[in-house]
């Protein structure tokens, strides 16, 4: 009775599980030949009056197979950085100069509202570009977990991670040389954390990625944009070397002052970065299998539910027809799928236990050392 009390209990997660379970991700490429697709020159924006500027004088180029991060604590610009390059807010000085040839496909979490919500999901992927077939669209749906009927939900009826996943698929069916993403893995478990990986890496154009995910920047960040310490500035490598050889300023800070870390006595500042560096290392070693099995655990438990739904209606049909051989088999397969689920249950629920564990163990080791 417990297992169905906590059942009941995550029935919420396991409509999340439905919606974010493993999405394959494969970029529609627009063809680019020039060597840049974009380029900023002095880029400054403020909002006026004492308000300090977000960003000031930045410059840089983006070209082919350019995987650029964008980092930073939230507030400080980031993402209006990304609506400066895609023209959607403009600069006070400074310029944005795209080539024409540039195609660009913007992913962030205020598009999700402009969705229109009377389409259903289906007319949303027709309706983004003019040669998508009813059949496309079908299978873009299907690739998004919008199967059957589901495809015929209107927008307006979508949680936020559903209307995450029909941006993306919009995303899949852009042509694009240039992908511009905010936080692209709010809404995705592990294994579609993984598969966007996968499909950025193997994109032949560029991306730029405002990201916390330090999984998604240690794969492929080459570049960094860095906003920290009331100023943006460009680095020329990747997360780690970043971390190893320059590091947050706000970290450099605590060392002058009376916060000194009590891990940090003794230790210079390079050494300290890489202690920072291989902490983070080490956690993204420990956490990140833990978290693919708590993503299979949960897809297992999400094929258990509609092994039990199918044997539940087939146990109806069955007793309808007053059938008792099959009435015996579906009711004997429909208890075995839910005393599977039963059991995946106290597994996932072991597992969260060990991840909330292991990150409060971590986060320990780093607040010791003074990083956070």
């Amino acid at each position: 009775m417990q297992s169905r009390v906590k059942a009941l209990e995550k029935k919420g997660k396991l409509e999340e599980l439905r919606d974010l379970k493993s999405l394959d991700f494969a970029f529609n490429e627009a063809q680019f030949q020039s060597k840049y697709l974009l380029e900023t020159r002095d880029l400054s924006f403020g909002y006026g009056g004492d308000s300090p500027l977000l960003i000031k004088d930045l410059s840089f180029t983006v070209s082919k197979g350019d995987r650029i991060g964008v980092i930073g604590k939230n507030g400080r610009g980031k993402t209006t950085l990304l609506n400066l390059l895609n023209g959607e807010m403009k600069p006070l000085s400074g310029d944005v100069n795209i080539n024409q040839n540039t195609k660009m496909a913007f992913f962030g979490q205020t598009n999700i509202d402009r969705l229109t919500r009377a389409n259903t999901v289906e007319q949303e992927l027709m309706y983004s570009q003019p040669d998508c077939t009813r059949g496309t669209a079908r299978r873009i749906c299907g690739a998004m977990m919008f199967e059957g009927d589901s495809a015929l939900k209107k927008i307006e009826v979508l949680s936020g991670g559903e209307r995450a996943r029909v941006l993306l698929g919009k995303l899949l069916i852009t042509p694009a040389n240039m992908l511009l993403l905010d936080e692209p893995t709010n809404h995705l478990d592990m294994d579609s954390i993984d598969s966007l990986i996968e499909a950025i890496d193997a994109f032949n154009g560029a991306a730029i990625m405002v990201t916390h995910s330090e999984l998604m920047l240690d794969a492929l960040a080459t570049r960094l944009i860095i906003f920290d310490g009331g100023s943006v500035s460009v680095f020329e490598g990747g997360y780690r070397e970043f971390l190893e050889k320059i590091g947050w300023e706000s970290e450099a800070a605590e060392d002058k002052s009376a916060k000194k870390p009590r891990a940090a006595k003794g230790i210079n500042k390079k050494e300290l970065r890489k202690l920072r560096a291989d902490l983070s290392a080490e956690k993204t070693r420990v956490i990140g299998p833990l978290q693919k099995k708590i993503a299979a655990t949960e897809g297992a438990i999400v094929e258990a539910e509609k092994k039990a739904e199918a044997e539940n209606m087939a146990l109806l049909a069955a007793s309808e027809r007053t059938e008792a051989d099959a009435i015996s088999t579906h009711s004997k397969a429909y208890h075995d799928a839910m005393g599977k689920m039963d059991s995946l249950f106290d597994e996932l629920e072991k597992l969260t236990a060990e991840l909330e564990s292991k990150t409060a163990e971590f986060d320990l080791k780093m607040r010791e050392a003074g990083f956070e």
